[in-house]
This record gives C-alpha cells, sequence and structure tokens, in this order.
C-alpha cells in the first residue's frame, strides 16, 4: 500500500557531503512523521533524525549541526543532507514512515565515508 524507496548513497570522502532521498508512494506521506536511522554492522540502528509533518525537526548530539532533515510533500520525498562526513558515519542509512496504523521501512541505501 505505501513504499519508501531510498536513493543517493554511496562512497564518499571524509569532510564531504551526500544528500540521500527517500521517495514514497501513496497519499499519506504529507500526514506523516518521518525519520532516518542508521546500522553499522554489527550493531544496532540507531536514530538519525526526525521530522513530523509540520516540519518540526530533532536530532541526536551525533549528528546534530552536521546533518539535515527535509521533506518535499509535492514530491513525495524525504532528504537527508550529510556534511562533514567521518568514517564512522558508515552505515546502511534507512527510512521510516510513522502514522497511525502504518509503520513502515525503506530497503536501506549504503553510505560509506572513506579515504
Amino acid at each position: 500500500q505505501v513504499q519508501l524507496v531510498e536513493s543517493g548513497g554511496g562512497l564518499v570522502q571524509p569532510g564531504g557531503s551526500l544528500r540521500l532521498s527517500c521517495a514514497a508512494s501513496g497519499t499519506i506521506f504529507s500526514s506523516s512523521a518521518m525519520h532516518w536511522y542508521r546500522q553499522a554492522p554489527g550493531k544496532q540502528r540507531d536514530w538519525v533524525a526526525t521530522i513530523t509533518s509540520s516540519g518540526v525537526t530533532v536530532y541526536p548530539d551525533s549528528v546534530k549541526g552536521r546533518f539535515t532533515i527535509s521533506r518535499d510533500n509535492a514530491k513525495n520525498t524525504l532528504y537527508l543532507r550529510m556534511n562533514s562526513l567521518n568514517p564512522e558515519d558508515t552505515a546502511a542509512y534507512y527510512c521510516h514512515l510513522v502514522k497511525v496504523g502504518y509503520d513502515i521501512w525503506g530497503q536501506g541505501i549504503q553510505v560509506t565515508v572513506s579515504s
């Protein structure tokens, strides 16, 4: 009924930037809270960013000031702009949609930060 597809990952050098996209199908995107998570091999999946349906954003200290979550409701797309990347940011990144009756995850997309 609703699907999330991430894109924009890849290899980037330390200090570099990358923008991830998450395209949503269906008609519930604009009224849904959205989140980004990440998971490195052998580690738990950690929360990275949140944006509410009204545009309020929240970040953990690990990325605050470096990452920016945004949304374009006309395009049904969520974004994560990542600046000042370091090797500790290397992980698979997942977008997540939460709304009453919905708990949907994207497939995950790899971000590798290495020189």
